[in-house]
């Protein structure tokens, strides 16, 4: 089964920290995505560009009208995420816990609607 792991985290805190410890942060998700690639969990995955590049929209009445910025305002923001299968909830979320961002953020992690062949 396929599982979406969002990852949120405090973005300005994450820009505001030094060099070195942003590097050491890049490199727990380098080794993260290399193991999950090896154990076969992973499908894909993205790291977001920061929220003032978000654009949220709506259709209403036939109309689309857009907002600058991420759907919520909120302390945590959507900085990525990983599509990975696993073989049950309990095996997503081991996997989900050894995300790096999981020790200062939070990950969501959403099963995938699987939909059967039309």
């Amino acid at each position: 089964m396929r599982y979406l792991c969002l990852i949120y985290e405090n973005e300005k805190s994450y820009a505001t920290m030094p060099k070195e410890q942003s590097d050491a942060v890049m490199a727990d998700y380098g080794a993260f995505t290399q193991g999950i690639k090896d154990s076969g969990h992973y499908v894909g995955g993205n790291a977001l560009q920061p929220t003032p590049a978000a654009t949220t929209l709506r259709v209403r009445n036939g109309k689309v009208s857009t907002t600058d910025g991420p759907f919520a305002e909120t302390k945590e923001q959507l900085g990525g995420y990983y599509l990975i299968n696993a073989k049950d909830l309990n095996d997503a979320i081991q996997v989900a816990s050894r995300i790096p961002s999981a020790k200062s953020g939070s990950i969501e992690v959403r099963p995938i609607q699987e939909f059967g062949d039309a």
